[in-house]
């Protein structure tokens, strides 16, 4: 008997539970204790495990004790962590146009991200455990020095840790790395220790020279506004090597996930010494047109020199499905509340709005935290604060892939009543890289194609989705379940793994990580050359992205039998669809659960209402190709 395509993604499990147990139990084997981080934030979590430890004795003296030394001791540990490594919270006291910037981007969604968090517990899953850091050190830096485990709950992971690529993942580095896959040693410090930038000291001399107006402290121990002393250079921040650390990942096996800077390598772009820099922190996403002018630092309401101010959005394909009181971060919103308890604002249903708060049914029931109106009216306008951010993000991203993925020529053959033949243009509109890049097996970029005949009604269709969301595709359930039938026409970027199978041959899968037939899987470096077989022996990439400047014709043919019973003229709709990963993704990673308590069919939902149309064409199919742009503004898949 089949199973349900829908049913797959609603099973009633992830609603309540994040981790199965015979993954929990593999894990505890593997890594020790999966939910206990290193420090835990003093929320929910932590007060459980207080009441145990307290009610474990008996007198009540002793009990107060044990309460206040719990409490002092996990005040202690936030405080040591921060002198280790301080949370771009505390940069944004001088920095608050660089951090509202970083708080809204990708480098700050990385860890938070629950599609992440479950992939990378699938793949430890699968390889029992060997991946170990290979995709978290990346994705949580902060985490990964302090020694966190590699797959738990966001909720209990260390504040700073949750940041993902914070300000100290890039400015505490001091040492030219190259190409390690991400694995870097933050330079561990307060904040009066020196960070790293591409100036030097040149803007800090002015604001802790002597008799200056800014009024800082650069010594321990002293009061007043504290910041760094010292600003070392680094020349290779801003050069395209220093992204190239993290932005092409090798793993020990010789598989290669992403080769973003290796594309790049051999570009005009790189001949031309354009950096990714230029195209990424500058004033137009996507473009190597110059740079916003701006202060480095606005301390206590003063600017500094105005100079060259890099952009730190990084706007990309990926897109926030979580909370809004989670993400972007907010200085604000960590203070006001725990994850938990955000968790349970439904500022869907309209909390902290006049309308609601004037109509509350009698009875209603709210959390303990937003017991009281005021605190949902503050936690109201974080919310409204953080949805105005994410929709600057979003006009960014449309903004950096409309640059990048580009509609070209339709050139129209045989229109008559035997069919219709057409080909649409691809192109990749910058000369940095290929489109997708970076992680391409997994960036679902295609085409939609809808052809109506004189009355409106639809007779060929392509790029379409089923039930589920996916495209149909190989890895569409619905397909594969013979319910839906495969769309051959179907034109995407998305590249796929193929993986060795045990008797030879290869096949195509989700997730790059064998079938083994062994009960323990382990990942381990390969026993022969890749440099000479030219591959890797376990899995490989069938790349299907477009080259710098180049472009790739999607080729259509409305059949005899398709156009029965229509009538001319006919007008084919041409979008260019973005998504930042497919649904079967989530599928085949759900079995790990999803943080936050999300449901594998909200992570799909979400997923999906987040797709952009890029651009949207409609083309008189009986005029020679005659093309009309109808994309007037930022749309989503949804709208």
């Amino acid at each position: 008997m089949k199973n349900s395509a829908n049913a797959v993604l609603k099973s009633p499990f992830f609603a309540v539970g994040f981790i199965p147990v015979s993954f929990l139990a593999l894990l505890l084997v593997a890594f020790g204790p999966v939910f206990t981080p290193d420090v835990a934030p003093l929320d929910e979590g932590v007060s459980d495990e207080l009441t145990a430890f307290v009610e474990a004795l008996d007198d009540s003296t002793k009990k107060a004790r044990a309460r206040e030394r719990f409490v002092a001791d996990s005040t202690h540990n936030a405080l040591f962590l921060e002198n280790r490594f301080p949370s771009a919270n505390t940069c944004a006291t001088c920095h608050p146009e660089h951090y509202e910037e970083w708080s809204v981007s990708s480098h700050a969604y990385a860890q938070l991200s629950p599609v992440f968090n479950a992939m990378h517990g699938k793949i430890l899953k699968l390889t029992n455990g060997t991946n170990g850091d290979f995709c978290i050190r990346c994705h949580t830096p902060v985490g990964m020095n302090l020694g966190e485990p590699e797959f738990m709950t966001n909720m209990d992971r260390h504040p700073t840790s949750r940041e993902g690529i914070t300000c100290i993942a890039c400015h505490r580095i001091k040492n030219p790395y190259g190409k390690v896959s991400g694995r870097l040693a933050i330079v561990e410090g307060d904040i009066f220790d020196p960070v790293y930038g591409s100036l030097g000291n040149e803007i800090l001399e002015e604001v802790t020279e002597e008799g200056s107006d800014f009024r800082v402290n650069t010594e321990r121990g002293k009061s007043g506004r504290a910041i760094h002393a010292d600003a070392s250079e680094l020349p290779q921040i801003s050069t395209s090597a220093f992204c190239g650390t993290c932005h092409d990942v090798n793993l020990v096996n010789g598989f290669r996930l992403e080769e973003a800077f290796s594309e790049y390598k051999s570009t005009s772009a790189a001949k031309d010494v354009t950096t990714c820099q230029d195209c990424h922190m500058g004033k137009v996403p996507g473009k190597a047109e110059g740079y916003l002018e701006g202060p480095a630092a606005i301390v206590g309401g003063q600017p500094t020199t105005v100079r060259k101010r890099t952009n730190h959005m990084f706007a990309g394909p990926d897109y926030s499905i979580i909370h809004k009181g989670i993400f972007p971060h907010n200085d604000r919103a960590a203070e006001m509340a725990t994850i938990r308890q955000w968790l349970t604002f439904d500022y869907e249903a309209g909390w902290g709005t006049d309308e609601f708060e004037s109509n509350i049914p009698d009875g209603f029931e709210f959390p303990e935290r937003w017991q009281f109106a005021d605190d949902r009216y503050d936690a109201r306008e974080i919310i409204t604060q953080n949805e105005a951010l994410l929709a600057r993000l979003d006009e960014e991203r449309l903004a950096v892939l409309r640059a990048g993925y580009v509609l070209g020529d339709v050139k129209v053959g045989s229109v008559g009543r035997n069919g219709i033949d057409f080909e649409v243009e691809f192109k990749n509109g910058t000369n940095g890289h290929n489109v997708p890049t970076g992680f391409d097996a997994e960036r679902l970029v295609f085409l939609e194609i809808t052809v109506t005949d004189a009355n409106g009604d639809v007779v060929f269709v392509s790029g379409d989705r089923d039930p589920n969301g996916d495209v149909r595709d190989l890895h569409s359930i619905y397909v594969h379940n013979g319910e839906l039938p495969l769309d051959k026409y179907l034109f995407s970027l998305q590249s796929k793994f193929l993986t060795r199978m045990v008797r030879g041959g290869e096949r195509e899968q989700v997730l790059a990580v064998n079938y083994s037939p062994s009960p323990l899987p382990f990942l381990r470096p390969s026993t022969r050359s890749t440099v000479l077989l030219g591959r890797p022996v376990g899995a490989r990439k069938h790349r299907k992205t477009i080259g710098p400047l180049d472009s790739k014709w999607a080729k259509y043919k409305v059949t005899k039998k398709e156009l029965r019973n229509s009538s001319p003229p006919y007008k084919a709709n041409v979008k260019i669809v973005s998504q930042m990963i497919p649904v079967n993704l989530i599928n085949e990673i759900q079995d790990v659960g999803f943080d936050y308590y999300m449901s594998p069919r909200t992570v799909a939902d979400r997923v999906v209402e987040g797709a952009q149309i890029l651009w949207d064409v409609d083309v008189d199919l009986s005029n020679g190709g005659a093309i009309a742009n109808n994309l007037e503004e930022t749309k989503h898949q949804s709208e």
